[in-house]
């Protein structure tokens, strides 16, 4: 959906690559963004520099100007306006991008090219769209998520072929998701549960389109689920059905995109493997799926198979879900809030309580928030 950028305006979550040359040239951030990371740090994926876990937001060193992040199983990357790549953590398969597989606990350059824009972290392979429009990966590539048409791993970036209208791209645990500048949406990877949308379960090792269809807005795909908006307001979903996953008021498979419901007012939405988080375009927030963790914010553990809305506020504006049954949203006002899975301080509260309903996570005033496997990573301006 469009989505026009103007100065004192917080935008989070999923951004498109021309909303980020928007906000970068319209000088959007009045104050300065700096890094924000917390949760669980066994391989130092907070980026602090050692392996201690914080169960409220610590600053990651002393660097500025960060513009887009993702927390990914373990590890990050991140982006900053001056355009370069940077990573931490976890590295196993080369997923840091560094040409190695050395973990690192603090963030170290990729590279020294200054034409990065969108990064998405899989569970151990990462992603990212440059300015040109070009989309890139590294990392494990064990069912093709690479999109490289081989399930060869790879340390350092490569090019997914030589086209330059890329725009939004979104990693589950093996599978991928992304948005041209035309609407058409692609997918790539594993697709046991038919998350890839295109009515089988075989897997691909390049980008496959999905139909035909031109108005796809914004996509989210995560551990065998994956949710989409049009352009038309409609709400779409695909993939495992367990728990009510999908929205769809049954707990079926589809491998084939089906519309949540009829209205036509969806904005927002994020996979959360097991579970969907939505905001419409009134700003309300809603929920449904596997509730287990509290992690729709419905004050129960009530599972739902079709989305309920969560409380009567109308302030809504992002959406993070986590890898740990963890969920995050950020409100017009720019304050931060947390709920769900919470055993290794990821939810930032200060403590490891799990919570069934939302909970705002300190005072600062945040951009853009990312969780990953157990860990939280937020850009605030300061």
């Amino acid at each position: 959906m469009a989505t026009t950028i103007t100065s004192g305006v917080q935008y989070s979550g999923l951004w498109t690559r021309s909303q980020q040359l928007q906000a970068t040239a319209a000088g959007t951030w009045t104050g300065v963004p700096f890094l924000y990371a917390w949760g669980d740090n066994s391989q130092g994926q907070l980026g602090l520099g050692n392996k201690t876990n914080y169960s409220s937001p610590k600053q990651v060193g002393t660097l500025t100007n960060w513009l887009n992040l993702s927390g990914g199983s373990y590890y990050a990357t991140a982006t900053k306006k001056d355009g370069t790549l940077w990573s931490w953590g976890y590295n196993p398969y080369g997923q840091l991008g560094l040409g190695n597989t050395t973990y690192y606990s603090s963030p170290k350059q990729v590279g020294a090219l200054t034409n990065w824009s969108i990064v998405s972290t899989a569970n151990t392979s990462s992603f990212a769209i440059k300015t040109n429009g070009t989309l890139w990966s590294w990392g494990r590539n064990f069912y093709g998520e690479l999109g490289l048409g081989n399930t060869t791993s790879y340390s350092s970036p490569k090019q997914i072929g030589a086209l330059t209208n890329w725009l939004i791209i979104s990693s589950g645990n093996y599978s991928v998701s992304a948005i041209k500048t035309d609407g058409t949406l692609w997918c790539w990877g594993n697709n046991g549960s038919g998350q890839l949308g295109l009515g089988d379960i075989t897997d691909r090792s390049v980008a496959t389109q999905v139909g035909a269809l031109t108005n796809w807005a914004t996509v989210s795909q995560k551990a065998g689920v994956a949710f989409a908006v049009k352009t038309d307001g409609t709400l779409w979903s695909w993939g495992a059905g367990s728990f009510g996953a999908l929205g769809l008021g049954n707990s079926t498979d589809y491998s084939s995109p089906k519309q949540v419901g009829a209205l036509t007012n969806w904005s927002k939405v994020a996979s959360g493997g097991s579970y969907g988080l939505s905001i419409k375009t009134n700003n309300t927030l809603w929920s449904w799926g596997q509730n287990n963790l509290g992690q729709l914010a419905l004050g129960n553990t009530t599972y739902y198979s079709s989305p309920k809305q969560v409380g009567l506020l109308t302030d809504w504006t992002s959406l993070a879900t986590a890898w740990s049954n963890t969920a995050f949203s950020i409100k017009t006002n720019g304050t931060l809030w947390g709920w769900g899975q919470n055993n290794s301080g990821q939810l930032g509260l200060g403590n490891t309580t799990n919570y069934s309903s939302p909970k705002q996570i300190g005072t600062l005033t945040w951009q853009i928030i990312s969780s990953g496997r157990r860990s939280t990573y937020g850009i605030a301006i300061v």
